[in-house]
């Protein structure tokens, strides 16, 4: 698949020789996931690289059908290639879940319910619903699933960008902003007109298409609905798509 280049407004580029596949919002859609892969492989085999690397920008889980599959995936691609994983709002809520039952409400409201399908739990009783649940997830959620969310990073930087699922706290340091804004954060981070110091690369908020700016790039294109799942390709100083 041809590349598709953005416009030319970001002033940032990565290290010499090295190339930088950056994937939005997968949401439990494992088919467009395993099409990106290819495409990301295919692009690999026509125009090899020194250094190239792949950063999935969280929320691998939840509203679509198979986010199993897609921590399958991702787990496998982590040990065969230079892989960053990120951790999502929709993973902290389901690791949060797997330590409490109580946390199932807020899960729940997300879109929950198919991520456990996909496991194959299923509501038994309505009376111990979130404890039964809870029981059941724990008794089928693999250990590799366990040591994938273990390594989820909050953020990471190559060269003048940095990767994060949400965003950051507009003239915030990096090593002062909350796990909660990057996790979460929306309008005080969208609307800022700040020069962040680094050019932050970030999903969370759905767009129609990859909204580029001169501070940021939004590519959660709403996958698990739209059907689009959006890669990124950093190379020098262009900006690309696949």
């Amino acid at each position: 698949m041809p590349l598709r280049t953005a416009a030319n407004v970001v002033a940032a580029s990565t290290p010499p020789q090295t190339r930088i596949y950056a994937v939005g919002d997968i949401h439990g859609r494992a088919d467009l996931l395993s099409d990106a892969v290819a495409r990301i492989e295919d692009d690999l085999f026509r125009r090899p690289v020194e250094q190239a690397a792949e950063i999935y920008l969280g929320d691998y889980v939840d509203r679509g059908p198979d986010s199993k599959r897609v921590i399958d995936i991702l787990a496998a691609r982590m040990v065969h290639r230079r892989v960053v994983c990120l951790r999502g709002n929709h993973e902290d809520l389901l690791e949060r879940f797997l330590h409490s039952p109580d946390a199932f409400g807020p899960w729940l409201k997300l879109g929950a319910m198919p991520t456990l399908i996909s496991y194959g739990v299923s509501s038994r009783s309505e009376a111990t619903r979130a404890d039964d649940l809870h029981r059941q997830f724990h008794r089928v959620f693999p250990r590799a699933h366990g040591l994938f969310l273990k390594c989820l990073q909050p953020w990471i930087c190559c060269g003048d960008y940095l990767f994060v699922h949400a965003g950051i706290r507009p003239l915030l340091p990096l090593d002062r902003q909350s796990l909660a804004d990057l996790l979460w954060i929306r309008d005080d981070f969208l609307k800022s007109p700040h020069d962040h110091g680094k050019v932050i690369i970030h999903g969370h908020t759905p767009v129609p298409c990859p909204d580029v700016r001169h501070n940021r790039i939004n590519i959660d294109t709403g996958a698990w609905h739209s059907g689009n799942l959006t890669c990124l390709v950093l190379e020098d100083t262009s900006v690309q798509f696949l």
